[in-house]
């Protein structure tokens, strides 16, 4: 079984968050980048489980420069076979499911996992643009994945449950938490994803259907009064005299 899994780089959750050029560009000055969590920790991870299962080989695709080969070495230290990388700027989230669906026309793949949506922007746009590009049929907030016969049998969360669903390969999974447990490299993943294929290929040509008017950093969090539990009447004032919610 061939299996793709999109992994996209991401800021760290603890770094500061600025921006430049009168808040129209996002400053990376000082900013940790990490390998996006879902793509990591569930996509990635039960792709490689499926393989070890199976057999077969897991490939990554990355869109972006060539600051992203580190986070891109460490899904081959995970224990992705080969990676691949788009070199070009991300720019929305059209673009890289044209630029990843260029790339997975001419492979051939049964089964391709992404994280359900990257930690920056939450989105939740580029697994359904690309099953959409592929003419597949796409799957998502999966929480459970078994591969049988050509089959996939999935769980996954709806409004008020889960439900089951079955689907024949190939077709675009968006994983969620509960698919897979996160795996940290070890020594010998590490020294051996450094021999590990990663090629890198030109972009095709493709719209890019957004564009950034500006960014703005969410309010602070309003102080906090605290009211002593047998105060009653001060909580009751309060609620209506500056919360205004009685």
């Amino acid at each position: 079984m061939k299996i793709l899994v999109p992994i996209a780089k991401v800021p760290d959750t603890t770094s500061k968050i600025a921006f430049t050029d009168n808040n129209t560009k996002f400053s990376t000055d000082g900013v940790t980048f990490i390998m996006n969590p879902t793509d990591e920790w569930y996509a990635l991870v039960r792709a490689i489980e499926l393989k070890e299962k199976q057999g077969g080989e897991v490939v990554v695709i990355h869109v972006g420069a060539a600051d992203s080969d580190q986070i891109i070495r460490k899904a081959l230290a995970i224990g992705a076979d080969k990676a691949v990388r788009v070199d070009a700027n991300p720019t929305d989230a059209y673009y890289v499911a044209a630029q990843i669906a260029a790339h997975a026309k001419t492979e051939n793949y049964d089964l391709i996992i992404t994280g359900k949506e990257t930690i920056d922007y939450n989105s939740f746009e580029v697994g359904g643009m690309l099953a959409e590009m592929l003419d597949l049929p796409c799957v998502a907030l999966v929480q459970k994945l078994d591969i049988e016969g050509g089959v996939a049998t999935m769980n996954r969360e709806i409004e008020g449950g889960t439900e089951t669903v079955e689907v024949k390969l190939p077709l675009v999974v968006c994983a969620q938490k509960e698919l897979a447990e996160a795996r940290i490299p070890n020594m010998k993943g590490i020294m051996g994803a450094r021999t590990k294929p990663l090629a890198v290929v030109a972009a095709t040509d493709a719209e890019k259907l957004t564009t950034v008017a500006n960014y703005s950093l969410p309010e602070k969090a309003k102080q906090v009064k605290l009211v002593d539990k047998d105060n009653v009447a001060e909580l009751v004032r309060l609620l209506h005299e500056e919360a205004k919610v009685i």
